[in-house]
């Protein structure tokens, strides 16, 4: 992969130019858009390979440049900002298709720490996916390679995060993982153990792993962490 391309959209002039400079410094391309229409224009012409999406924009929201996204197929990572600091906003940016989310105010040091952390799941190292490299729990089958899960004979749409989040758990079935260790294998970083964005993305998962009235192949343990295992 060559030099990432990052679209930055706010509708904050002063923040906008100071997350896209931060960003050059870094040695990111980088592409502006100050409302939702014109990032959604952004994304068909540039074809970023990150987001940095504010929610409160004019025109188009970012909760709905989140959903047309997603419902195209587009599986961009996408890293949420906002002001607003409730857990119901939060999870209606991740129930939108968000892959990560921050609170403004924040630390420049930290937004890219996280999407150091996207980017590298975007692409899978060429030498860690095999011509069969499918793996299997019970009638889950999670490719690696395909990005592509089934239960039975049923196909599971996921979102970036939650497939990388899948393939975690059942690439090491069996084994008691816990929340740090998951933290810092999918985020690349430890959220703390008031963060809700695991339980969140366990929620999604289990429903879609079960939505067909299938036996749970997902666990809690409590005060640990997430195995996942055999019925």
């Amino acid at each position: 992969m060559g030099v990432a391309r990052v679209l930055v959209v706010d509708d904050d002039r002063a923040l906008r130019d100071a997350v896209s400079r931060a960003l050059r410094l870094e040695g990111y391309e980088t592409v502006d858009a100050a409302d939702g229409a014109q990032a959604l224009a952004a994304v068909d012409e540039h074809r970023p390979d990150a987001v940095v999406l504010d929610l409160g924009l004019p025109v188009v929201d970012g909760l709905t440049v989140c959903q047309v996204l997603r419902t195209r197929g587009d599986q961009t990572p996408i890293l949420v900002l906002t002001a607003r600091h409730e857990v119901s906003d939060r999870v209606r940016g991740l129930d939108a298709g968000a892959d990560d989310f921050m609170s403004k105010p924040f630390a420049l040091e930290e937004l890219l720490a996280r999407l150091r952390a996207l980017l590298r799941r975007t692409t899978p190292p060429v030498e860690e996916v095999g011509v069969d490299d499918t793996l299997h729990l019970a009638d889950l089958r999670v490719s690696p390679g395909q990005r592509r899960v089934w239960r039975g004979e049923r196909e599971i749409d996921l979102t970036k995060t939650e497939f990388d989040l899948l393939e975690l758990l059942v690439f090491n079935a069996g084994i008691v993982l816990d929340r740090s260790t998951i933290h810092d294998r999918i985020w690349g970083y430890d959220f703390g153990p008031e963060s809700k964005n695991l339980t969140v993305y366990m929620g999604y998962l289990r429903a879609k792993t079960e939505a067909g009235g299938e036996p749970r192949l997902l666990h809690t343990v409590r005060g640990v962490g997430y195995v996942a295992r055999e019925p």
